[in-house]
């Protein structure tokens, strides 16, 4: 199984750097390809298209209204609003663009950041949120991080 991560966010916002951090840590393993895209997902689409993972995960900070380094796998469409950074592009039209470079299945995960004001470094409980995302990929156990319940978010 190909496996590509994309991990988003800008690094000097502090937990706005979540996303950037998982792609650093996974990159030392050979069942994933992961890249830093920065504050940029739509410059991945060719290198989404030439890869054909058959599964594409995306993480970014998301204000999801839950304790600070909580994860989830949050729904594709209505995800904007939760995103820390300020995209280029709609979460929707890259992701669609994305999903027509023939990619098997793609799921969006959020971290949800204590602290996005200027600075280096992820607050605590992002980080050790970071540390446990990395393993549960490492493992393969994408299905066993929790979706986003409605009821959760706000």
């Amino acid at each position: 199984m190909k496996r590509l991560l994309l991990g988003v966010g800008n690094r000097v916002s502090g937990d706005d750097g979540a996303g950037p951090a998982v792609a650093e840590r996974l990159g030392v393993d050979n069942r994933w390809h992961s890249i830093d895209c920065g504050l940029a997902l739509e410059n991945a689409s060719g290198i989404v298209a030439r890869e054909r993972p058959d599964l594409l995960v995306i993480v970014d900070a998301a204000r999801m209204g839950l304790p600070a380094g909580s994860i989830r796998r949050l729904p594709i469409d209505g995800t904007d609003q939760m995103l820390a950074s300020t995209h280029g592009l709609p979460l929707a039209f890259v992701i669609e663009r994305l999903a027509s470079s023939v990619v098997g299945e793609i799921v969006f995960i959020g971290i949800e950041p204590r602290d996005l004001a200027l600075g280096d470094g992820l607050s605590p409980p992002v980080a050790a949120a970071v540390d446990g995302l990395v393993e549960t990929l490492r493992r393969g156990e994408v299905d066993r991080i929790p979706r986003l319940e409605s009821a959760e978010a706000g």
